[in-house]
């Protein structure tokens, strides 16, 4: 059982690629963005009436919109737990693994499951609180797993369970 954080909820997990790329865009919208826009603004001021100043007007409002997203990215990485160890049994799908399922027609697929704030289904990265996800963690090789899809009920069978960081087939 997860134990719930202080705040009353329960963790929030996330790969160490995934906190990496966070920290990479809170560093980057602090750095270099957010110092780019300040100056442009500074600009757009120094042209006089700021009521009717276009530049103006959209710099400010990309600082607003840079200053919220790094309020939420400093919460964010505060509040998330770094998954960088790998689970004892590696026979099962727990967080961090990639998973390859086979569904009623032949055709597989291949997910990683990672935390909500890194799932990114072209790169195959399912977060761990989508339906198929929550059913696949604990299972092993070729347990058959049912999921309920909007349309239906859809049965997978696990074929494959990894744990290192590449992608298939890197």
């Amino acid at each position: 059982m997860v134990k719930p954080t202080s705040s009353g909820h329960p963790p929030r997990y996330i790969t160490p690629e995934g906190e990496q790329t966070l920290r990479e865009e809170l560093q980057y919208l602090w750095k270099i963005k957010r110092p780019e826009v300040t100056q442009a603004v500074r600009e757009a001021a120094a042209q006089g009436d700021r009521s009717e100043n276009a530049e103006y007007i959209y710099g400010k409002k990309q600082l607003r919109e840079i200053d919220r997203r790094v309020r939420f990215l400093s919460k964010r990485l505060d509040e998330l737990t770094v998954v960088d160890r790998l689970p004892d049994d590696q026979t099962r799908v727990y967080f961090g693994a990639w998973v390859t399922v086979e569904d009623e027609d032949g055709e597989e697929q291949t997910y990683r499951l990672v935390g909500a704030d890194e799932f990114d289904l072209t790169k195959g990265y399912l977060s761990i609180n989508a339906p198929l996800a929550r059913a696949l963690i604990g299972k092993h090789l070729d347990d058959e797993v049912s999921v309920k899809t909007p349309d239906a009920w859809k049965n997978v069978v696990i074929t494959g369970i990894r744990y290192n960081a590449n992608a298939p087939g890197e």
